[in-house]
């Protein structure tokens, strides 16, 4: 059996947790390739965010997305929903939708917040409408990680997916905890769709 493919597609300002998802991915035997979107804001916007230059991957196309057996998707939260940027990428995949090309490929999700309280659940529940039109298969991360009980530590992530407390201007950086949840949640993804390719 040849390796599933698995693409990790994210859209980031700040660059937190991308890294320790595929080494996840990575650890179950599936091949992981990083992706980003497409970016809409003007450099003069982002210089004022303080958004440091983006990461060295390359930009994917809608038409790519044929090439992956699943997806781990990841996104900051706008308003306790996917970002501008991520929607318009989504936006592309109507061909796809229309000759049904993602049915059944697999996919999770992991998200960052400013605060606490800051719409984590919200950003993967509004997002799984997005899978659900196209008739991809939601993979949960659930609560099969301890440190998801841990409540001595402040931290993201919930069981639709890992998550990390950012700060409004991005200037937290994940705890160890928050990225080796990611790095599980990988694994745990890599695992599901290796059982589910064979």
């Amino acid at each position: 059996m040849t390796k599933p493919k698995v693409f990790v597609i994210i859209y980031t300002t700040y660059h937190h947790m991308a890294e320790r998802v595929k080494a996840g991915l990575e650890k179950a035997g599936v091949e992981a390739t990083i992706y980003q979107v497409a970016e809409t804001l003007p450099a003069d916007v982002l210089a004022k965010m303080g958004a440091p230059p983006k990461p060295n991957v390359p930009v994917i196309t809608a038409a790519d997305l044929e090439k992956a057996d699943g997806f781990v998707f990841g996104f900051p939260t706008r308003y306790g929903m996917i970002p501008a940027q991520f929607k318009a990428f989504w936006d592309s995949t109507g061909q796809l939708w229309a000759k049904g090309a993602l049915v059944g490929k697999m996919a999770a999700t992991f998200t960052s917040t400013a605060t606490l309280g800051g719409g984590q659940e919200t950003t993967h529940l509004t997002f799984i409408s997005q899978l659900v039109h196209h008739g991809i298969v939601y993979v949960p991360l659930g609560y099969t990680n301890q440190q998801m009980f841990n409540i001595e530590e402040v931290h993201g992530g919930s069981p639709y997916g890992a998550g990390c407390i950012a700060g409004g201007d991005g200037s937290r950086q994940p705890s160890e905890l928050e990225l080796s949840v990611a790095e599980h949640q990988g694994s745990h993804f890599g695992k599901t769709i290796s059982q589910y390719k064979k």
